[in-house]
């Protein structure tokens, strides 16, 4: 056996129902991918985790722009990688991915993207296709589990053949609902991971980047002619009545195959670019065309500016998940209001989640308070109802001290920054550089709530936590030195029991409000769900270790 053989690991074919999440593991472990790395973030979290319980080496990083960055080193020493990420999380690594468009790569490098339309947890709706063509990056849009599996291969291929990363997306309903996946055998790599210099390709200063953008657009128009031939097999024509044609892709496509199965399909798996000669033969072979797709019309658009004539869906439609009813409508030319949706039970804090405590207190002090991205953004809802901003991971330290900066003093003194543990090592950090480089005058605290865990996305490791997404031990980085090593006046450590957390808390709140110091609060308590999974920690790394021995915490 050589090297290169060695890199693939044992294949037994099989027919299995898998989510795409776990379609594409699969995909990912079949093709000898040496290395995934990313940041959890819903619907994307469980194909990492799903890739390491096949045996694949895989890892949590601190953001998306560090596993982004990451993995482009791995692909550039030739070896296959991965980097997941949902699609708010493609904005925090969007600066190496524009640029790694002009570097290339020298071995199969996947994005996996899933969007999350209807915003089932996420704060906007984003379509990652706009990403494809802003960056000049070939995407992939498979439509259920099966094409995860077999579009994962494909991306593989198509990032190797033209020294590319290539992004995969999905959608909530893609990545989470389970399908009939036939495995099969894939291509492995053709040799292990080495590095070979070459300071022009991978070193964008403006004279090496310049050559690369025009290698780039070269790449484009031979991706987009292999991908209007029949070689590609990302396109697929399903013949019907010619009455009616209809163009889609990703899970669009499954919802309009069952609201018009007489109909003709052009289904598009690749969607950037598009394979516009294609389009064009199959347009003028049916009477009426209709392109549907879930998210923005950007399939539409980019047929009708090659001069192709297609009808689009209505605004209307735009918003939220499309589903089979949707799609009669649109076919239909109804845009009338669909049926409310029965209102269900909404999200809360855990009946024994520690930020109750937290929240609690916040009700009798009257304050400003900037949120951020976790459990605790709960507390905006009753019974607590204190939260005045939530915009993005980390925004809520520098959103503070805005605030801060800005509003006369009686208002000033009345402003807290809220941010998670998780979130606190997602982007948080360099927020607490801002707070001590660029003090208000009235000071500043953060309330960073320490769970010890990444709670909202299922529990999963953090550099915090001083274990690996194997639960494995490893360096712990301890947020009270973090601060106090950057200069943060005040640390303090609380414990928020339910006994008397709620009046120390309100107490100690009230002491620093009225300093003009920075101040760090870091509320340590461990989730209540994360009491099971403990009892695993405690097998590979004794609790004292892993959270270096604080009271109570996790």
């Amino acid at each position: 056996m050589n090297a290169a053989t060695a890199l693939q690991p044992t294949f037994q074919p099989a027919r299995l129902l898998l989510s795409g999440n776990e379609a594409l593991a699969y995909a990912a472990y079949h093709s000898g991918v040496q290395l995934g790395t990313g940041y959890p973030g819903t619907p994307s979290t469980e194909m990492l985790e799903n890739f390491a319980k096949l045996g694949g080496h895989a890892q949590w990083a601190p953001n998306e722009k560090v596993a982004f960055e990451v993995a482009l080193g791995a692909a550039i020493a030739k070896g296959r990688t991965v980097v997941t990420m949902k699609h708010v999380g493609l904005n925090v690594a969007a600066d190496p991915l524009f640029t790694a468009a002009y570097t290339g790569v020298a071995a199969g490098f996947v994005v996996f993207v899933a969007d999350d339309f209807g915003m089932a947890s996420s704060q906007n709706e984003q379509d990652t296709r706009y990403y494809a063509k802003a960056a000049g990056l070939p995407l992939l849009d498979p439509s259920d589990s099966q094409d995860a599996y077999d579009f994962f291969a494909k991306a593989i291929e198509i990032s190797e053949r033209w020294q590319l990363p290539i992004i995969l997306r999905t959608t909530t309903r893609v990545s989470h609902s389970k399908s009939i996946v036939t495995l099969h055998e894939l291509p492995p790599p053709l040799q292990p991971p080495h590095f070979v210099r070459d300071i022009p390709t991978y070193v964008m200063i403006p004279a090496y980047a310049r050559p690369a953008h025009a290698r780039l657009l070269k790449k484009l128009d031979e991706i987009q002619e292999w991908n209007d031939s029949s070689i590609s097999s990302l396109q697929r024509v399903i013949p019907g009545d010619s009455s009616l044609g209809i163009i889609a892709s990703g899970i669009a496509y499954i919802h309009a195959r069952e609201a018009a199965p007489h109909a003709c399909f052009l289904k598009i798996g690749m969607p950037f670019p598009l394979p516009l000669e294609t389009i064009r033969k199959f347009v003028a072979s049916v009477e009426r065309c209709v392109v549907i797709e879930e998210g923005d019309p950007i399939l539409a658009e980019a047929i009708r500016a090659a001069g192709i004539h297609v009808e689009s869906k209505p605004p209307l439609y735009r918003l939220g998940e499309l589903n089979v009813q949707k799609v009669r409508k649109i076919l239909n030319y109804d845009i009338s209001p669909d049926a409310a949706v029965p209102r269900g039970k909404p999200p809360e804090l855990c009946p024994a989640c520690p930020h109750r405590t937290v929240f609690s207190a916040f009700q009798s002090l009257n304050l400003i308070i900037t949120g951020d991205i976790g459990c605790y953004t709960l507390g905006v809802l009753e019974p607590f109802g204190e939260m005045d901003t939530c915009v993005c991971m980390g925004a809520s330290i520098g959103m503070g001290l805005g605030m801060r900066h800005v509003l006369p003093e009686d208002q000033a003194r009345r402003v807290l920054s809220v941010i998670g543990d998780g979130t606190f090592m997602h982007s948080g950090l360099t927020g607490l550089l801002e707070m001590v480089y660029n003090p208000p005058p009235t000071g500043h605290i953060v309330l960073i709530l320490d769970n010890g865990t990444t709670a909202m996305t299922g529990l999963q490791e953090h550099p915090g936590t001083g274990r690996t997404l194997d639960m494995h031990a490893t360096g712990q980085v301890r947020i009270e030195d973090v601060a106090r090593g950057i200069g943060v006046q005040n640390v303090i450590v609380f414990d928020p029991d339910p006994k008397d957390g709620e009046e120390n808390l309100i107490k100690l709140v009230k002491e620093y409000l009225v300093k003009n110091d920075t101040t760090v609060i870091i509320v340590r308590r461990p989730c209540i769900l994360s009491a099971k999974k403990e009892k695993e920690y405690k097998k590979v790394i004794p609790i004292t270790e892993a959270r270096g021995g604080c009271h109570g915490c996790g």
